[in-house]
């Protein structure tokens, strides 16, 4: 591993043993490729993105060129992953955004960021409780006569996820997997029939035309396609459970971007050709979430659109596992770097997994749903508290907060080798991260500037400045810490983003 050049790792002969003891140390050689890749593909729920976040886009934000607009912010993100991707070589770290950021911005910077993505992916994680409550009360309504709040089977899949994140991480993955790999199926299974059976304007590439991605509602329709990119940048978190990390995130980092890019863009597209490019937007305010399903009715069937539905459920349920896990991991290295309490940075004996931090994210998910539902005095069926405002919201301020997160990564990168000399070396990596970064400096400010239309809130409450305002109080306080740490406690703050390396200098220091 490289270190800053103040931070320099001693060698030991045979290798470096960067871990003080088992219980310190994330289990290695647990994830290949595959298992990798399925873990962090299964964040970006491909199910819940195109029945829940296409609709949602063509209807309130009215761009006919979401399409565009994916294949758009793939190319930034695959220029953002070029640097992000050689980070991963250099550092390996659970608590990657903040690790990586605290290597090129400083401790201080890395503390703040640190905080910013405790809070961004629980708020993400947290948020889809509420559409997955929602959609399970409203299946047991249609197919067994069952009428219960949504908070109850959202509170059972809390619990299930926070038991589930206690078992070996290759367990979970397996999980993640099958349910992975039937959602793009099915998806898929439409994309072919709106091909085959178009609406009146047949096969319109009208959607790809450089002017569609236009208008007032297009730094919010960003937001939410950026939004549904969140999962290929967790790869590094699972660094130091991979046999090669050096190959294996960089590879998983690319495969996942161009992926999704290419799945979300011809996805996109097939619901204009389902519908014609010039009915999208009016068809999906009429049917909203709907839309997926009814124009699966019409194409595939009563049977088909039932298993959307189940499959719907299941893809939202593999989200929730795989952001719970990113959280902990996070917690975990925080713990071990001292910016959580020390129980936080260990892991449980059994499996390895970071079990205080799973535990964490848990008891978070419960007090949050559990808030929801007192306030909820509206009657079963009513999306308001779960959907528009749970998963809304809280899914506005993850995505921010990520976006954030990587604007500063993009520049945290372009220090990095600058102060280490190899900035001609790495050039052409430094000249993606810079653009990558402006581009998503950019997309945050819009973001910010139109908070309001994506909570649903008028431009006079006060949620439209609280809400971000999460994420700016964050990494306020996370910055307080590290200035606090480094008064009281300059060892410990030299370490923020050493991960298992700090362990090795301990050990240097103590022979």
């Amino acid at each position: 591993m490289t270190t800053d050049s103040s931070r320099t790792s001693p060698s030991a002969p045979g290798g470096i043993s960067t871990f003080k003891g088992q219980e310190r140390a994330l289990r290695a050689d647990r994830l290949g490729t595959g298992g990798l890749l399925l873990s962090v593909l299964a964040a970006t729920a491909p199910l819940m993105v195109v029945a829940g976040v296409m609709p949602t886009t063509y209807a309130v934000m009215g761009i006919v060129g979401q399409p565009l607009l994916f294949v758009l912010l793939g190319v930034v993100l695959i220029l953002f992953s070029v640097g992000y991707a050689e980070m991963s070589r250099h550092v390996h770290n659970a608590g990657a955004f903040y690790a990586y950021i605290s290597r090129g911005l400083g401790a201080t910077a890395g503390a703040g960021a640190a905080l910013v993505a405790l809070v961004a992916y629980n708020a993400l994680q947290v948020g889809i409780y509420g559409i997955f409550g929602f959609e399970v009360s409203g299946l047991l309504a249609t197919y067994a006569d069952v009428q219960i709040a949504w908070w109850i089977p959202a509170l059972v899949a809390a619990l299930a996820v926070g038991l589930l994140g206690w078992l070996k991480i290759d367990v979970n993955a397996r999980v993640l997997g099958v349910l992975l790999v039937i959602e793009v199926l099915l998806v898929v299974i439409f994309d072919v029939a709106a091909l085959a059976d178009p609406g009146t304007e047949g096969l319109s590439l009208h959607a790809f035309n450089p002017d569609t991605p236009t208008g007032a509602g297009v730094g919010t329709a960003l937001c939410f396609c950026i939004a549904a990119f969140l999962g290929f940048e967790q790869a590094p978190v699972y660094a130091e459970e991979t046999s090669r990390p050096h190959v294996l995130v960089p590879r998983v980092m690319f495969l996942a971007v161009g992926g999704v890019a290419v799945f979300f863009a011809l996805s996109s597209w097939a619901l204009t050709v389902a519908t014609g490019p010039g009915a999208i937007v009016g068809t999906a305010r009429k049917q909203s979430a709907g839309l997926l399903f009814f124009l699966t009715e019409s194409r595939l069937g009563g049977t088909f659109t039932d298993v959307l539905h189940v499959l719907f459920v299941t893809g939202m349920f593999a989200a929730l596992l795989s952001f719970h896990n990113v959280v902990a991991r996070y917690a975990f290295a925080m713990g071990r770097e001292g910016l959580l309490p020390a129980a936080f940075g260990r892991t449980s004996g059994s499996s390895g997994a970071p079990g205080t931090g799973s535990l964490l994210q848990t008891v978070v998910a419960v007090l949050v749903v559990a808030a929801f539902a007192i306030a909820d005095d509206r009657p079963a069926g009513d999306p308001t508290a779960p959907v528009l405002q749970l998963f809304t919201w809280f899914g506005n301020i993850g995505a921010l907060g990520v976006i954030v997160l990587m604007a500063a990564a993009s520049l945290s990168v372009v220090v990095f080798f600058v102060r280490r000399g190899a900035a001609g070396a790495q050039a052409w990596r430094l000249v993606t991260s810079a653009l990558a970064g402006i581009a998503l400096l950019v997309i945050a400010g819009y973001t910010v500037k139109d908070f309001e239309v994506l909570v649903g809130a008028g431009p006079d409450s006060s949620l439209s400045w609280v809400l971000p305002g999460t994420i700016g109080l964050a990494a306020l306080a996370g910055v307080v810490l590290g200035l606090v740490m480094r008064a009281r406690a300059p060892e410990k703050h030299a370490r923020i983003g050493l991960g298992n390396e700090a362990f090795q200098l301990e050990k240097a220091a103590s022979s």
